[in-house]
């Protein structure tokens, strides 16, 4: 998977599970989703459905507010993730 489309699956999971007031379209990549509507509530459901999408378990030390403060903060620790498993 590109690192475009592990975005566009972001954005999707955002968009389904963020519960944001602002459109994910219409936010950039940095844009802050805290400040767009999206609640610590919502960030787990967030979480749990990048868990899914990308067959991945987000550890403990992971689970801070900064880790889901955008969608390039969500794509680099995916990323590291990522390039742990084997």
């Amino acid at each position: 998977m590109t690192m475009e489309q592990s975005r566009e699956t972001i954005r999707e999971v955002v968009a389904a599970q963020g519960n944001l007031r602002t459109d994910i379209a219409h936010l950039g990549d940095d844009a802050d989703l805290f400040d767009a509507g999206m609640s610590s509530h919502a960030s787990v459901s967030v979480m749990m459905g990048l868990e899914d999408a990308f067959d991945i378990e987000f550890p403990d030390e992971m689970l801070k507010r900064d880790v889901f403060k955008s969608v390039n903060a969500m794509a680099d620790a995916i990323t590291s993730l990522m390039a742990t498993v084997p």
